[in-house]
């Protein structure tokens, strides 16, 4: 195995994990919830409109982020290996399904449910750590890839 030094940013991943524990902080603080990304999107189906509105500037917050950034900093290349758009968009609503059927995605039980000592999310990181290095050592050893 080797390292991209090129693209190895130690730095920044520091500052996104440390937003990104800020953000959670504020969010349980500020508004008593939880920093989970697949239950502020379900949420989006709540007919009480002070509900809706937070989670709107909660995901708003999200998709304008990155480009905020691009004002100040260059964002890298993303290579998609050849995949078509369409492919990645069923495979995020594939994610999306499978989060909300988990009751709670990575970000969720990772971050925000850790930091509480949750059983559930220790549970469900672990099986994600576990099935995503199953998942490479299959992609890589046994289909060829």
């Amino acid at each position: 195995m080797t390292i991209d030094w090129n693209h190895f940013t130690p730095g920044a991943s520091l500052a996104g994990g440390i937003l990104i524990g800020l953000a959670v902080a504020l969010m349980i603080l500020a508004n008593g919830r939880i920093a989970g990304i697949s239950g502020i999107l379900a949420g989006l189906a709540n007919r009480n409109r002070h509900e809706r509105f937070w989670r709107i500037a909660f995901i708003a917050g999200i998709v304008a982020a990155p480009w905020l950034y691009a004002l100040f900093f260059p964002l890298p290349d993303i290579d998609y290996g050849g995949r078509s758009w369409a492919l990645l968009i069923l495979a995020g609503l594939a994610v999306g399904f499978g989060s909300r059927l988990g009751s709670g995605c990575t970000s969720g039980h990772g971050v925000c449910g850790l930091s509480r000592l949750s059983v559930r999310s220790v549970v469900a990181t672990t099986l994600f750590i576990v099935f995503g290095a199953l998942t490479v050592f299959v992609v890589r050893h046994l289909a060829g890839g």
